[in-house]
């Protein structure tokens, strides 16, 4: 039987605060966004980390919600995974704070994906300015809203480069996991 004290000390160690694994709607953005919020508040979060986080996690569940390639598909292994996608935050004692993502990408996009991460990682704070700016202007959105705005603008707030991997699921999907760390 699985032990649920057990699941609870890993959770506990990891200092997660809030995770949810399953389908990404408005109510539920918004319901975490409060959430989290309460949480900071809480803890008592100084004012200007409390606002990096926010902002960072307002961009993160909106590509939860605005790019999971699993959305109405019905060719994932496993039917019922179909609209899921995994969030999580943690806070390590620092006062760090981590915040993890994954969601279902349609394979034939992970290699220009792939290539637009590593552009930004490879960028200083100006350069990701200048990109957003630049991306900004060029108006060269995508059928689900963004031009990579969220990306860059999640690169700029927290100011760290992120930590991803692409997991082959089937000859269709791969999973697409995102760790971003945000600190003072």
């Amino acid at each position: 039987m699985f032990d649920i004290y057990d699941f609870y000390e890993k959770m506990e160690d990891g200092k997660i605060m809030l995770s949810f694994k399953g389908e990404i709607t408005s109510d539920l953005l918004t319901s975490i966004l409060h959430i989290m919020e309460s949480k900071l508040d809480n803890i008592g979060e100084e004012p200007k980390l409390k606002k990096k986080v926010y902002n960072v996690l307002v961009e993160c569940l909106q590509n939860l919600y605005h790019h999971n390639d699993g959305t109405g598909n019905q060719n994932l292994v496993k039917s019922d995974n179909q609209n899921s996608a995994l969030f999580l935050i943690g806070r390590s004692d620092n006062s760090t704070y981590k915040i993890i993502t994954g969601n279902y990408i349609l394979k034939e996009n992970v290699t220009d994906f792939e290539s637009k991460l590593e552009r930004i990682n490879s960028m200083n704070k100006d350069e990701l300015k200048e990109y957003y700016i630049n991306t900004l202007s060029n108006e060269s959105f995508s059928d689900k809203g963004g031009g990579g705005l969220g990306m860059i603008d999640i690169a700029r707030k927290s100011g760290q480069k992120f930590e991803y991997n692409f997991t082959p699921i089937n000859n269709i999907y791969s999973f697409f996991s995102l760790i971003i760390k945000v600190t003072q």
